[in-house]
């Protein structure tokens, strides 16, 4: 039985620079995968290898079919991988027939990572010169600004693709809220409202029917989210769930007029405890939870009137708030309470 021969470092790299270079680059504490590292050099040979042999075997078959063919020199690019920046030379044939696998004639990276990672960093908030700069701290990946736009770019048709997408005719229950986050804007950060559509079919089947961003809330811009809603095919919606926003029923009832508008009641507490004062806001959000969450709408008054008892000095204009809503509060109890958060 032949002996098998034992792997060392010399019969896995041949050439005595490069493994001498590689030892220093391991006992220097340098980032193994970047701009100028050893390896770096040895995946730039190991791909410009394999190269030649993609062509090699190409004119080899060429040959065995008759096809009158050979070298024509090389093409010389650079092209980015995780490893750096590596020169590649493409061999060419006389012909201009061969197409190497490994990195095709117009691409300039060794694999779709690099775009992923772009998409990603930039998907956190970083501008693009952010981008730009981290991927060459990180992988000494020189990568120009019209470069990353490009890959940035890439994602814009699918995003596009999903906004405008048709939706059902008809949805149960759509919840409409607006969520404010800090998002970095032109190298600063700045408070935007994300308003949210979120529906729920007939079958029960939930979905997220759309994101809108503006730089803050308002009754208008609702207006102009639920016509888009509109264009996209949702003819009718049962009941809208909503906060309890000045002017916002009122934009609900122009584009759906027979809806059902049912105020989140988590949104009407938050709004009525506002400006309650901290030692009573314990006890009075208790009050509260004894009219919503009342097992009839008769136990649900008598608890109202024993709250209008206790807080009604103290905090008149909640008191007054609720009864306003008393019949929307009524309609509440009268659905899922999932509708309350």
């Amino acid at each position: 039985m032949r002996k098998k021969k034992k792997e060392t470092l010399e019969n896995l790299i041949p050439d005595a620079g490069m493994r001498e270079r590689m030892v220093e680059h391991l006992y220097s504490r340098k980032p193994l995968l970047s701009q100028g590292s050893v390896f770096s050099e040895l995946l730039q040979t190991m791909v410009n290898k394999m190269l030649e042999g993609e062509v090699e075997d190409f004119l080899d078959e060429q040959q065995a079919s008759g096809e009158q063919n050979k070298r024509n020199g090389y093409t010389a690019k650079q092209v980015v991988s995780a490893a750096g920046p590596l020169a590649i030379r493409t061999p060419r044939d006389r012909n201009a027939d061969f197409e190497p696998e490994l990195i095709g004639k117009g691409q300039r990276e060794l694999s779709s990572g690099v775009d992923e990672q772009i998409i990603a960093l930039y998907a956190q908030g970083n501008s693009v010169e952010d981008v730009r700069r981290l991927l060459a701290k990180l992988y000494g990946l020189n990568i120009s600004a019209g470069k990353i736009s490009a890959i940035t770019d890439q994602v814009l048709p699918e995003i596009q693709a999903w906004r405008t997408r048709p939706l059902r005719s008809l949805y149960a229950i759509v919840y409409l809220d607006a969520v404010h986050f800090k998002v970095r804007h032109e190298g600063q950060y700045a408070s935007r409202a994300f308003y949210t559509v979120y529906g729920i079919d007939a079958e029960g089947q939930r979905d997220l029917l759309g994101l809108y961003i503006n730089q803050s809330e308002g009754a208008n811009r609702w207006g102009l989210v639920l016509e888009d809603l509109k264009e996209r095919g949702v003819e009718d919606v049962l009941v809208f769930c909503t906060d309890d926003l000045s002017g916002f029923s009122e934009a609900i009832s122009e584009v759906y007029p027979l809806a059902i508008i049912q105020k989140c009641i988590v949104h009407k507490v938050r709004s009525s405890t506002r400006f309650v004062d901290d030692k009573h806001s314990k006890a009075l959000r208790k009050g509260l939870r004894t009219i919503y969450t009342a097992p009839t709408q008769e136990a649900a008054r008598t608890a109202m009137d024993a709250f209008t008892v206790t807080w009604g000095g103290t905090y008149g204009q909640v008191v007054q708030s609720w009864e306003r809503d008393w019949e929307e509060l009524m309609a509440f109890m009268d659905y899922p309470k999932n509708c309350a958060g």
